[in-house]
């Protein structure tokens, strides 16, 4: 049924997600079981979110109504409906790199103290991805009617999903449901900033940061080699190590290539915490760029929705 077999650990974390909100469901409310409860199914909920990202570059069965199941699966762990990942990151991001139709674009942020910018990465930008999915979906109604349909039905089982298990324990669907969605939604919305800031997207390898530590890329299904994962979206996560190495490491600076995420981080966020350049050079902004509009209208020709169709996810 799978298309590789690597996603056998694909569902083995949406499963470990589902047993351990039982688990949660199940235990009593005491801290000895909401201490390790919470970070544990925040972080499965984010790992849940990195598989909506690669579900819907490449979906993992080879049957269609199969892959249209196991996104209203996913929708219910990373708390957003799979198929409203399309426009903001396939469309918007993927085509529009850093540029003002970018709505993930790094250069909105703006504070001086670079973890700020970090942290609240995802809170500025969502409000333009929100609005574009909402202009997206009143779009594809007519004009990718199998799209919507699946749009509709995610939804509206996520509803029930979530109405559900707030009425059972609304105590625990706060601790257990609603604070790891939207670590989930941060986390993966966030990433883009890491992945993206001080970087080059002018230049054909030089356009993202790539994270090649083994135990990190084991969790994130090999997320870290994001400049490849531009460069061929549609190859699948369990290549990426092996053709990362072949494609992209003789072209891209080296600097580029980083062993581990954290201590990263620690440089950027914390000390010195300054906004460089892969180079080592300070990061320049201009004035504040508006984003200009990308999502087509229900007229757009038919050969331009055409040009789209890789990109609408498993059941596009």
């Amino acid at each position: 049924m799978l298309r590789y077999t690597a996603d056998r650990r694909t569902l083995a974390f949406v499963a470990g997600y589902y047993l351990l909100l039982a688990l949660a469901y199940l235990l009593p409310l005491h801290w000895w079981s909401t201490a390790p409860l919470i970070p544990a199914l925040c972080l499965l909920s984010f790992f849940c979110a990195v598989i909506t990202h690669n579900t819907v570059h490449v979906p993992i069965f080879r049957n269609r109504e199969m892959n249209r199941w196991f996104q209203v699966a996913l929708t219910q762990t990373y708390g957003h409906p799979v198929s409203m990942f399309v426009p903001g990151h396939n469309l918007s991001h993927h085509r529009y790199l850093q540029g003002p139709k970018d709505r993930m674009r790094t250069d909105k942020m703006r504070f001086d103290w670079n973890l700020l910018n970090q942290l609240l990465f995802s809170s500025v930008v969502g409000g333009a991805i929100f609005r574009d999915n909402l202009d997206y979906a009143k779009a594809m109604r007519t004009r990718r009617p199998r799209w919507f349909r699946q749009l509709m039905l995610e939804t509206t089982i996520f509803i029930l999903f979530m109405a559900a298990l707030l009425l059972l324990d609304w105590k625990k669907f706060l601790l257990f449901v609603f604070i790891p969605h939207q670590y989930a939604v941060w986390g993966i919305t966030g990433v883009n900033f890491v992945q993206h800031e001080g970087c080059d997207p002018e230049h054909d390898y030089n356009h993202s940061r790539n994270f090649t530590g083994r135990a990190l890329n084991w969790f994130t299904f090999n997320n870290g080699f994001h400049g490849l994962h531009h460069l061929k979206p549609s190859m699948h996560w369990s290549v990426l190590r092996e053709q990362h190495a072949a494609l992209v490491e003789p072209h891209v600076d080296p600097r580029l290539n980083l062993p581990a995420l954290l201590p990263y981080a620690a440089r950027a966020y914390i000390w010195p915490g300054k906004r460089m350049r892969y180079d080592g050079t300070p990061v320049v902004l201009g004035d504040p760029r508006p984003d200009e509009p990308w999502v087509p209208s229900a007229l757009t020709t038919t050969q331009d929705a055409a040009a789209g169709d890789l990109e609408h996810g498993a059941v596009g």
